[in-house]
């Protein structure tokens, strides 16, 4: 597909300007109005608030199915490093996993598909806020998103890093893993470090909780299964010459199976109650965050795959990947609503940075490649009545 020019440099100057004035989630508000504005202007149908900051626009022409397209708009606490001439504006933001692009993708798409309306049916645009780790997705829904504007299916698209530009790539499953935050309060006996008899040290009971929750994946699971649990906090202690009365772990627990994802929380909680109790240390264990597997309704994930086999080269498709032990909670749409969650490619002549680095910027060649995809998968999805 050859997309107009003006376009394309419309939506280079959306995302540098995102890029520049990046914000953190729930605070997304010049991006929303920017995106509200650019939509009432195209004459969709716009609603603003849903999770506080969230858009939605409704593009109605005729009968048929009707569908969501998804993107993010939240940028993450992260001081950026690059040196591009739209380089973040705002210290301790910045854009470091492509959310301006995703925007600047699904809104030019929108502005094209109001004017060039070759399909019967009707698209919900959906720009979502706090994506990164703060359940903008959940609240969104909570907020109404399915009941107030139904939809039959729901797509989500995502730049990736470690893929050719133009590539995409999916499975009819798993694409990305579950998401569980941990926290282990270690509950000893204060003393001094010279006499350790006369207290409970949760420093070693912590040293024997980490390597043992390693055993989890390695020894409580089958070599099938797919989990990863990380410890990455540890706190604990004011002086070398005192055993501290206290010790908080925190880390993550990531799984590709939700049935798996269970049977792991429940083992955790009793390796932290099984060897903290002999060593007198009072142990308690939450868990927050939740995000479940971001998997693919299968069905939805084929018609994708049937709309990139027809609109691209055959080596560009990347059927049945292996999925990412990422998160994202695009998850709780899929838990809602039947969609497919699927990856575009950013890798340009030389590899791309990585998601989430200080160094990582948007690569601008995706932008035509995403643009033109979302409009061909909207006339795939709902084609024009001959």
């Amino acid at each position: 597909m050859i997309l107009p020019a003006s376009l394309i440099n419309c939506a280079t100057v959306w995302r540098h300007q995102l890029h520049a004035h990046p914000e953190l989630g729930y605070q997304e508000h010049k991006t929303a109005a920017l995106v509200a504005g650019e939509l009432r202007q195209y004459g969709l149908q716009v609603h603003t608030g849903l999770a506080t900051t969230g858009v939605i626009g409704t593009l109605e022409n005729g009968p048929g199915p009707v569908i969501g397209l998804r993107a993010d708009m939240d940028a993450l606490p992260v001081s950026e490093r690059g040196g591009a001439p739209w380089r973040s504006q705002t210290e301790g933001i910045m854009h470091a996993c492509g959310h301006d692009g995703h925007t600047a993708m699904l809104l030019a798409a929108a502005r094209y598909l109001s004017t060039h309306r070759y399909f019967s049916g009707t698209v919900r645009f959906i720009f979502q806020p706090a994506e990164e780790n703060l359940g903008g997705a959940r609240k969104m829904i909570g907020d109404g998103l399915f009941s107030r504007f139904p939809m039959d299916a729901i797509y989500g698209m995502h730049n990736w890093p470690g893929l050719p530009v133009g590539h995409i790539a999916l499975n009819p499953g798993a694409m990305m893993a579950s998401l569980d935050a941990f926290t282990i309060t270690l509950q000893g006996k204060s003393c001094h470090a010279a006499m350790p008899e006369n207290g409970a040290d949760p420093i070693v009971a912590a040293a024997q909780l980490i390597m043992a929750l390693q055993t989890i994946p390695a020894r409580r699971l089958s070599p099938l299964a797919s989990a990863v649990i990380s410890v990455t906090q540890i706190n604990g202690g004011e002086a070398i010459n005192v055993i501290p009365d206290r010790v908080t772990l925190s880390g993550t627990l990531r799984c590709l199976q939700n049935d798996v994802r269970q049977e792991i929380k429940a083992l955790i909680a009793s390796f932290v109650d099984s060897l903290t109790t002999p060593m007198d240390i009072k142990s308690t264990l939450t868990f927050s965050g939740d995000y479940p597997v971001t998997s693919n309704d299968p069905a939805a994930a084929l018609r994708v795959r049937e709309c990139a086999r027809s609109l691209l080269p055959a080596d560009h498709l990347h059927w049945n990947i292996n999925p990412s032990m990422a998160s994202e909670d695009f998850a709780c749409m899929l838990e809602h609503c039947p969609g497919a969650y699927f990856w575009i490619g950013a890798d340009g002549a030389l590899p791309w940075a990585p998601l989430h680095n200080a160094n990582y910027d948007f690569n601008d060649a995706v932008l035509p490649h995403g643009i033109a995809f979302w409009i061909g998968l909207v006339e795939h999805l709902c084609p024009p009545h001959q």
